[in-house]
């Protein structure tokens, strides 16, 4: 037997940032197949509590990326940072150890200098959190931002 997690769900793919906090916490999973983007992980040891419960801090991490790529999806944005103004979470079920985490968001309004955003996350299909966000809309980083992984992801 092997300790290595599950692989994540047909349709997702590993989003290529591996340095920092997201590399340390990471891989998370993006699948832009359907309507909405959806970002996933599949909780590790190292994701959890002493209980074997994914801990809020992850989870609050997970929300806090899948917000903004929300936005750049549904908006069209592309190189821009949307750093966090507000985040607001509610934690309605325990997401185990080795749970397939998967959440998909959905911008509520765009105004010239913020973003809104809310979502709802699932443990292995069943709703374990529901999130919502105010996002500050950068100025242009001159790159591709997320525009780039979800050009790939979707090829």
């Amino acid at each position: 037997m092997t300790d290595a997690p599950l692989p994540p769900p047909p349709g997702f793919q590993a989003i290529p940032i591996d340095i920092g906090f997201i590399g340390a916490v990471g891989p998370l999973y993006m699948n832009v197949g359907g309507e909405r983007l959806a970002l996933g992980f599949r909780v590790e040891m190292r994701h959890c509590n002493p209980m074997r419960i994914c801990h809020g801090g992850m989870m609050a991490t997970f929300v806090d990326m899948l917000l903004p790529f929300a936005a750049f999806q549904q908006s069209g944005m592309s190189g821009r940072f949307l750093p966090t103004v507000h985040l607001e979470q509610d934690f309605l079920a325990p997401a185990p150890l080795g749970a397939w985490v998967e959440g998909r968001g959905e911008l509520l309004r765009a105004t010239k200098t913020l973003v809104f955003a809310q979502c709802v996350v699932t443990a292995d299909g069943e709703t374990c959190a529901r999130a919502s966000g105010i996002f500050k809309i950068g100025k242009e980083t001159g790159g591709p931002g997320l525009s780039h992984f979800l050009t790939r992801a979707k090829s």
